[in-house]
């Protein structure tokens, strides 16, 4: 019987911590300048002639930032434009990098732009993608247990809320290459990724495949 109890006060302590995990509200910059460059890049690379910057989320990316401290990693996607240390990107389109979210190492979930808002973080995709950076990442600040969780509680809860098809690495985005949600038009820009890690992912599917999300496209 005391076994039965603590097993019982347990399970509802996982729960509670569940439940009540929180987002913080932590705005980038979203001025009318980056709202011009949004709907230009949506526009030039996708084709889309719209007013509005707004999403319908089909898919979820989750990232690794490979910088040290969730403070870099703000700072780097907080301004509208693209900063000077990344002018390989420049010829495709003046927006900064971004996402909707921000995990730090220890599982605090950021909330930088609304879930419907597009943002630039996976070619090709970012018209229906809602992207999930993790600080740090690699071979020098691997990702921890806590991101793992915070990971896996914001996909199941973005599930609940939107009609979420897929759940991929940054790693596999060309997969989609002329599946029906690829945009991009120009077959020259692709870049290689391998964040955040096929270990990650595993993890994060066997957590989530009681949502039944889609398989990725074979290549």
């Amino acid at each position: 019987m005391r076994r039965y109890l603590l097993c019982t006060v347990l399970f509802f302590t996982m729960i509670s911590c569940v439940v009540n995990r929180t987002v913080v509200a932590k705005p980038i910059l979203f001025d009318a300048e980056r709202e011009q460059l949004t709907l230009e890049y949506m526009r030039d690379r996708y084709g889309l002639e719209t007013s509005s910057s707004a999403i319908d989320p089909k898919m979820i990316v989750l990232h690794w930032t490979v910088i040290p401290t969730m403070e870099e990693s703000y700072k780097a996607f907080y301004e509208a434009k693209l900063p000077n240390w990344r002018p390989d990107l420049e010829n495709v389109s003046g927006l900064n990098v971004s996402s909707q979210f921000l995990i730090d190492q220890d599982g605090t979930i950021y909330q930088l732009l609304p879930e419907t808002t597009m943002a630039r973080h996976v070619i090709g995709l970012n018209h229906c993608a809602i992207g999930v950076e993790n600080v740090g990442g690699g071979e020098g600040l691997p990702l921890t247990r806590k991101q793992l969780k915070s990971n896996v509680w914001l996909v199941k809860y973005l599930k609940e809320k939107y009609d979420i098809d897929y759940v991929i690495g940054h790693y596999e985005y060309t997969n989609f290459e002329g599946h029906e949600l690829w945009l991009e038009k120009d077959s020259a820009y692709r870049t290689v990724k391998t964040d955040p890690g096929e270990h990650f992912m595993k993890k994060v599917r066997k957590a989530t495949r009681k949502l039944e999300f889609k398989l990725v496209p074979e290549k």
